[in-house]
């Protein structure tokens, strides 16, 4: 299980999320504290509080949808 700390703090990028985790054939989950959300559920990743470091765990290989963790990646972000 591979886990990446990320942020989404706008809309469009928590649209962009969902787009990239559902082009993964392999679970994708993403959670914060002890809420654990389908990260191909646009309602429940919306659910979350977006102005925080949010996890997400998956279990498969997708190079894009890595990229894309990579790119909003929680550690680039905290200043």
């Amino acid at each position: 299980m591979k886990q990446k700390k990320i942020m989404l703090p706008t809309l469009e990028d928590a649209k962009a999320f969902v787009t990239a985790a559902m082009k993964c054939d392999f679970d994708v989950d993403i959670f914060y504290n002890r809420i654990t959300i389908d990260a191909k559920s646009i309602l429940g990743v919306l659910s979350l509080d977006l102005t925080k470091v949010l996890t997400v765990a998956y279990n498969g290989e997708n190079e894009e949808f890595e990229a894309f963790l990579e790119k909003k990646a929680a550690a680039k972000r905290v200043a």
